[in-house]
C-alpha cells in the first residue's frame, strides 16, 4: 500500500508541475491519498501544519544540535522550497577552518507528515550513491528543528545553470554545445553502468555550469533503477519536465524497466534547444541552422517517437553527431551571413548604449564638479575655524607633556633603584640555593617523599595519577597518567603549515612533518605527568654515582631552579640509564616514549596546532614571549626553566608538553614519515643513528616550535640546558 500510495503522490504532483491541476485541486487529491493511505498517521506522528514561508534570513543557524549550519546567501528559490549557500559549523570547529555547502531546504508544507518526510529521505539516500566529478555530491540530510523543515546538504557550486546561459546568450554553436554536454553524458554513462540509473529529468536547469570550465549534473533524486530479473521503480511513471519528457515515459520503458532512451530524448530536445534557441515545435520541427542534412538526421532520431530509433546512449548520440559531414559551402555561406548580421546588429546596439553612457557620464561629472566646489568651500570655512581650535589643544599638550616627562624620570629613578635592591636580594638567595642543595643530596630520598605525595599502592588515584613503590622500600617513582587506547591522524595538515610558514618556519623543516597519516595506540600505556624533575634526578644520582659527560651542570645550569624544575644537562644515553634504573628499582617496566605516542599524548584529542587552540599565549606555556604566533599576544621571556605544573594540564592531565624543556624520544632522526610505523612503536631502524628526536620546544625557543606536530632532533651523546626527558611505563 505504501508504494502504491507514493507513486500516486508523485504522479500528482507531476500533474500539478506540469500546470494540469490547479494548487487547490493538487491539496484536494493529495489529502484524500493520504487519508486513504494513513488513516492515525498524521495524527500520530507529526502535528499537520498549515503550509507557511520557511522564514529564513542571512547569519541563521539551522540543523540539529550537533549538526549545525549557518545560513550565508540565498542561492535561489522557488514552489520547492529554497536552496541557501551555507556554513557548516561542525566541521568549522573541529579544523579550524570553514566548509562551504549548499543546503536545499523544503517548507514545512512539503514535508508535513512522515511519508513526505520518507520521499525526502529516499532521494537524499539514492543521490549520495553517485560518486562521480561530473554529478553534483549529495551528503546527508536533516532536520531544522525550530521550523520544522527538512533539507538535503549538497556540494556548494560557484556559477550557473544552463537555463541561465542560454537566456543571455539565446543559442549555442554546434562545437561549444557538444562541449558542454560530453560531462554530461559521462556522468549517465556512471550512472547507468554503476548503479543501474535512469535520470529521467534532463533539462536545462539540471546543468550547472562552475567556474573553471567544469560541468555538474544536478537533481538525481526522480531516477529510477533498473534490477536484473525484474523492475524497480524508485520515481513516478510520469516523472520529468514537460518538453523533455519522452512520449514513452509513463509505460517506463519495455517491460516495465526504465531505459536509457528516455535520457536520450531529453539531451536531445536540450541541444535542438541549445541549437535554436527554442524547443522543437510540433511533429516536424525545423532544422537549426548550425546543422547540415546528416546532422540534422542524427539529432531528429535522438528525440524519435519511437525509442527503438533512438542511439544506444547519450554518449553514442554525440558521438554521432561529431561523426557526420560537416556543413556544406551553401549551408555554410547562409550561416556566415546570418553570423555576420547577427554581429553588425550587436556592434549597432553596442555604440548606441556607448553613446547613451557616455551622454550619462558627462551629466554625472558635471554634478560631481558642482558638488566638488561647494564642499571645498565648506572645507575651507571649517579649516580656519579649526586652526585657532588646535592652537590652544597644541599649548595645553606641550604643558601636560612636560608634566609627564618629569613623572617619567621619577619613576624610572625608582625603577632603578629597585632592580639594584633585588639584583642584591637574588644574589644572595642564589648563595643560599647552592648551599642547601649540597646539604639535601644526603637527604634525597627523605625530600623526595615530601616533594611527590602518593597514594598507598601503585593503582591509579581518583585523578587518574599513578606512582610505583621502590622494591623493598617506601620511597615511589615519578608520577603517571593512564592514557587511553586509540588512533590519531600524525603530522600537520596544510593550513596549520601555512600559518607556521607566515610564522616564519622554512618548509624544509615544515617537510619533516609529512605525510599525514593514521596511527593507532593500541597498548595502554602510562606517561610521566611531568617531565623528569631535578628531585627525581637527585635520588638517581644518589643512588648510582652517575656522573656528567657535557658542559652543563644539572644542579647548576645557569638559572635558579628547585627540585620542582624539570632536570637539564642530560643526553640520550643518561636518560637511557635513568628509565633502566627505574625499572629495576620498581620492578615495572620503564622506557622513553615513541614519537607517535608523545604527540598522541601532546594532541590529547585535539586536531589543532596546541592541545588547547591553534594560538599561544605565555600564560599556557614557557617560551620567548618576545614573538607571537597565528595573532596571540606578546608575553614574558623568563630566560629558564619553570616548575613543572605551573601551567595548565592538556585535556588529558598532562603538564608542560609544550615549551619549558626539549624532551628526548626513543626514535632515531628520519628526514619525514616515509615507512613509519603504523602501531605507535618506536622507529629505531635507519635514518641518522647518531641523532634522536626531540619534541615540545622550550623557553629559549618562539611559540612556532611549540606546535604537537613539530619535529627536531639532536646528537644523543650532548646535552644542555634546553634538553630533559619524560618516561612511559608499559602497562601489558
Amino acid at each position: 500500500m505504501m508504494q502504491t500510495a507514493i507513486d500516486k503522490l508523485r504522479e500528482l504532483r507531476a500533474l500539478h508541475e506540469d500546470g494540469l491541476l490547479s494548487r487547490q485541486e493538487f491539496d484536494d487529491r493529495k489529502n484524500a491519498i493520504l487519508d486513504a493511505a494513513y488513516p492515525a498517521d498524521v495524527a500520530a506522528d507529526v502535528p499537520v501544519r498549515a503550509g507557511t514561508e520557511i522564514g529564513l534570513m542571512a547569519t541563521q543557524e539551522v540543523g540539529p544540535a550537533h549538526r549545525r549550519y549557518r545560513l550565508e546567501r540565498l542561492i535561489a528559490q522557488g514552489g520547492m522550497g529554497e536552496v541557501w549557500q551555507a556554513t557548516d559549523l561542525a566541521t568549522h570547529a573541529e579544523l579550524g577552518h570553514s566548509a562551504q555547502v549548499a543546503l536545499k531546504i523544503l517548507p514545512p508544507r512539503l514535508t508535513e507528515n512522515s511519508l513526505h518526510a520518507k520521499l525526502l529521505i529516499e532521494e537524499a539516500a539514492r543521490a549520495r550513491q553517485l560518486a562521480h566529478q561530473h554529478i553534483v555530491r549529495v551528503y546527508d540530510w536533516a532536520q531544522d528543528p525550530a521550523t520544522g523543515s527538512y533539507f538535503i546538504i549538497m556540494e556548494c557550486l560557484d556559477g550557473q545553470d544552463l537555463d541561465a546561459l542560454l537566456a543571455r546568450a539565446g543559442r549555442l554553436d554546434l562545437e561549444p554545445a557538444l562541449e558542454v554536454l560530453a560531462p554530461v553524458a559521462a556522468a549517465l554513462d556512471y550512472a547507468w553502468e554503476r548503479h543501474h540509473l535512469v535520470h529521467r529529468d534532463i533539462k536545462p536547469a539540471n546543468v550547472f555550469l562552475a567556474r573553471g570550465g567544469d560541468v555538474k549534473l544536478l537533481d538525481f533524486g526522480i531516477a529510477a533503477r533498473a534490477r536484473a530479473g525484474g523492475v524497480a521503480l524508485e520515481a513516478p511513471a510520469s516523472s520529468g519536465t514537460a518538453g523533455y519528457r519522452a512520449p514513452e515515459a509513463g509505460g517506463s520503458g519495455a517491460g516495465g524497466v526504465p531505459e536509457r532512451g528516455l535520457d536520450v530524448y531529453a539531451v536531445a530536445v536540450m541541444l535542438y534547444q541549445m541549437l535554436a534557441g527554442a524547443l522543437p515545435a510540433g511533429a516536424d520541427p525545423a532544422r537549426p541552422d548550425a546543422l547540415n542534412d546528416a546532422q540534422w538526421a542524427v539529432l531528429q532520431a535522438g528525440f524519435a517517437q519511437d525509442p527503438g530509433r533512438r542511439p544506444a546512449s547519450v554518449g553514442d548520440l554525440l558521438a554521432r553527431l561529431r561523426a557526420a559531414p560537416a556543413l556544406d559551402e551553401a549551408q555554410r555561406a547562409h550561416t556566415e551571413a546570418v553570423d555576420k548580421e547577427r554581429a553588425e546588429q550587436a556592434a549597432r546596439e553596442l555604440a548606441a548604449r556607448k553613446l547613451a553612457q557616455a551622454q550619462a557620464e558627462a551629466a554625472a561629472k558635471a554634478q560631481l564638479d558642482r558638488q566638488r566646489r561647494e564642499q571645498e568651500r565648506a572645507a575651507k570655512q571649517a579649516a580656519e575655524a579649526a586652526r585657532a581650535a588646535r592652537k590652544d589643544a597644541l599649548r595645553q599638550q606641550l604643558l601636560e607633556r612636560r608634566a609627564a616627562e618629569a613623572e617619567k624620570a621619577r619613576l624610572e629613578r625608582e625603577e632603578a633603584q629597585r632592580k639594584a635592591a633585588q639584583a642584591k636580594a637574588a644574589a644572595a638567595y642564589i648563595a643560599e640555593q647552592k648551599r642547601a642543595r649540597l646539604e639535601e643530596a644526603a637527604r634525597a630520598q627523605a625530600v623526595l617523599t615530601q616533594l611527590l605525595p602518593t597514594p598507598a599502592s601503585p593503582v591509579a588515584d581518583t585523578e587518574g595519577v599513578l606512582r610505583d613503590r621502590f622494591v623493598g622500600g617506601d620511597a615511589k617513582g615519578p608520577e603517571l597518567v593512564l592514557l587511553p587506547t586509540g588512533r590519531f591522524q600524525m603530522g600537520s595538515p596544510e593550513h596549520e603549515r601555512k600559518i607556521a610558514m607566515e610564522a616564519g618556519s622554512q618548509a624544509a623543516w615544515l617537510a619533516r612533518e609529512l605525510p599525514q597519516h593514521w596511527v593507532g595506540i593500541e597498548k595502554p600505556i602510562a606517561m610521566g605527568r611531568y617531565p623528569v624533575t631535578v628531585g627525581e634526578w637527585r635520588v638517581f644520582v644518589a643512588s648510582t654515582g652517575w656522573r656528567p659527560s657535557g658542559e652543563t651542570d644539572w644542579d647548576a645550569p645557569g638559572f635558579t631552579q628547585t627540585d620542582r624544575h624539570p632536570v637539564v644537562g642530560v643526553n640520550w644515553f643518561d636518560a637511557i640509564r635513568y628509565v633502566r634504573w627505574l625499572s629495576e628499582a620498581t620492578g615495572k617496566s620503564y622506557r622513553l616514549p615513541s614519537e607517535a605516542e608523545w604527540e598522541y599524548a601532546c594532541r590529547a584529542g585535539t586536531k589543532t596546532a596546541f592541545s588547547f587552540g591553534d594560538t599561544i599565549t605565555t600564560d599556557q606555556a614557557n617560551y620567548d614571549g618576545n614573538f607571537t604566533y597565528n595573532g596571540g599576544p606578546r608575553g614574558e621571556y623568563r630566560r629558564g626553566t619553570t616548575p613543572v605544573g605551573a601551567f595548565p594540564a592538556n585535556p588529558w592531565g598532562l603538564f608542560d608538553m609544550h615549551g619549558n624543556v626539549w624532551e628526548w624520544m626513543q626514535d632515531v632522526v628520519h628526514d619525514n614519515y616515509d615507512g613509519a610505523p603504523l602501531d605507535g612503536s618506536a622507529w629505531d631502524e635507519g635514518g641518522d643513528q647518531a641523532r634522536r628526536i626531540l619534541r615540545g620546544g622550550s623557553w629559549l625557543y618562539n611559540p612556532r616550535y611549540l606546535r604537537s606536530a613539530l619535529r627536531n632532533g639532536f646528537s644523543a651523546a650532548l646535552s644542555n640546558d634546553i634538553v630533559g626527558f619524560r618516561i612511559v611505563r608499559d602497562l601489558m
